[in-house]
């Protein structure tokens, strides 16, 4: 008889219950060759004798593996390894190779994409300069699992969150339509809003309907990134148009639309990304006209609407006369600051009804519980005086922020305050190279970008997105200051660094 007491190893502080460690070392035993089809197994008697344990624990293991049909019962016999196994060679004590450190032997698509600095993995203790997100300490969170402990014990619990549409919470859904027409002036119903996982889903699900292999779309340079990306999965052609102090040009996507057939415009009107600059009126009204005439669809990306400083907020062009064209996003992330991914998506309902049947394919309805917590926070008014608050306390992050970038770094960067949003778009005097700085900076304690992301299939700018928003005065003063430390220990030694175009890197 085989040693089943050294083979088989119980781990008696393993949440695994006994039965379940036995019956799954018989299965690696079966496999790896050890026991062999046809293979006698001793009697629940005697293994239980052997391994030091009751016998209905050996009886039930031997259960699990009948019904996993590893091995079969044999009247007046006993217990044997099923015949019926392929066959098995076996193989040493070893411990067994994984078969997911091979291959795979089949092929599979890439998906485009960029180096982004890990932030993440920074080590506790650092501080983050961010793209521009809010400050999590500052968000809702009693608020939030109060609402949340609240709807998991009402009777409806089962009803709420075992059942649900692509489109979202209807009760979410309700309450988006009174605070959308209230912020953005939309008019709009049920069958015109869609609940997302976050404003990238929406743009994935829009920019997936829309886009066809070989479609022109037309995004602005520098550009939001991971909507780039996006596109350029799905098999678009980007045709990149200039962003200056006032928005996109919108002269030159006219003109683009003369030449070609172009299938979608992304655009971000109010707060851009990367840049912070606000689309003029001038050129909304201009834009506006363009996509009547060309009955261009527009997806237009409304991340960083709730919070704006200086004046009132521009409305976004879903709001304007668009002859249905636009498709507007937004999300409530970055305004909560939760981990929670709600955004949404307007747009005319039948488009809606065939977005709703592709979100199914890959998500079958939302997360009811966070989406009835966000309506119900919404209709008490906790939403809004979040937004209130948070938005004063941003509001002198900037100032304070953009007095550091005066007072310590000076000449050394160039920024213009935003009306709004989370972040000031900084650009570094070429002497200081970002990635060269940013080496430096996370030897001192300070993770900060190189950049080079923000520049996505165009040449890099040496800037980045400074965001304010979720650190305190003392945060912002360290972290600028250990900047001006960098930039001042070579100010002055104008060291021949380029950026390399063909390598995608700086050079010496």
């Amino acid at each position: 008889m085989l040693p089943f007491k050294t083979l088989i190893v119980i781990d008696r502080n393993s949440r695994q219950p006994l039965y379940l460690q036995i019956a799954n070392r018989f299965v690696g035993l079966i496999r790896e060759g050890v026991l062999k089809p046809g293979l006698l197994l001793p009697s629940s008697r005697v293994l239980a004798l052997q391994l030091e344990l009751h016998r209905k624990t050996i009886v039930a293991a031997y259960e699990e593996l009948v019904s996993q049909d590893w091995v079969t019962t044999i009247p007046r016999k006993g217990i044997m390894v099923a015949s019926n196994l392929p066959v098995i060679r076996p193989r040493s004590f070893q411990t067994p190779s994984s078969p997911y450190g091979q291959g795979p032997a089949f092929s599979f698509g890439t998906i485009p994409t960029v180096a982004l600095s890990r932030h993440e993995t920074a080590p506790p203790g650092q501080l983050i300069i961010n793209d521009g997100f809010p400050d999590v300490r500052e968000a809702p969170l009693e608020a939030w699992v109060k609402e949340s402990r609240a709807i998991i014990q009402s009777p409806r619990y089962h009803q709420l969150l075992t059942y649900g549409t692509p489109a979202g919470s209807n009760a979410l859904r309700r309450q988006l339509i009174g605070y959308l027409t209230n912020t953005r002036g939309l008019s709009i119903t049920p069958d015109n809003l869609m609940v997302t996982r976050g404003a990238q889903m929406a743009i994935y699900l829009a920019a997936a309907m829309l886009i066809k292999k070989g479609d022109y779309v037309i995004v602005g340079s520098p550009n939001y990134f991971f909507a780039d990306l996006c596109f350029e999965q799905l098999g678009a052609r980007l045709l990149r148009v200039p962003v200056d102090e006032d928005g996109i040009d919108v002269e030159a996507i006219e003109q683009l639309c003369r030449k070609h057939k172009v299938r979608m415009l992304y655009v971000v009107p109010h707060h851009h990304h990367p840049t912070t600059v606000t689309l003029s009126a001038e050129r909304r009204m201009k834009l506006l006209h363009i996509i009547r005439s060309y009955r261009l669809a527009v997806l237009e990306d409304d991340y960083d609407f709730d919070f704006h400083y200086s004046s009132a907020p521009i409305l976004p062009l879903a709001s304007g006369d668009h002859g249905g064209n636009v498709i507007y996003v937004g999300s409530f992330t970055k305004s909560l600051g939760l981990s929670v991914r709600i955004g949404f998506m307007v747009a005319p309902a039948a488009f809606l009804a065939e977005t709703a049947r592709l979100r199914q394919l890959m998500d079958l309805r939302g997360d009811n519980l966070s989406e009835e917590t966000l309506a119900a926070l919404l209709a008490d008014g906790t939403i809004e005086r979040h937004l209130k608050k948070s938005g004063r306390l941003y509001h002198e992050r900037r100032d304070q922020l953009s007095r550091l970038l005066i007072t310590k770094l000076g000449n050394r960067v160039q920024f213009t305050e935003p009306a709004g949003g989370m972040a000031i778009w900084v650009t570094f005097d070429p002497r200081f190279p970002l990635p060269v700085i940013s080496e430096k900076a996370a030897a001192m304690g300070l993770r900060i970008t190189g950049g080079e992301h923000y520049f996505y299939g165009t040449t890099p700018a040496n800037a980045l997105r400074f965001g304010f928003a979720s650190l305190n005065y003392k945060e912002l003063n360290k972290a600028v200051g250990i900047l001006e430390k960098i930039t001042a220990s070579f100010a002055g030694n104008r060291e021949n660094i380029k950026f390399d175009t063909k390598k995608d890197q700086w050079k010496n």
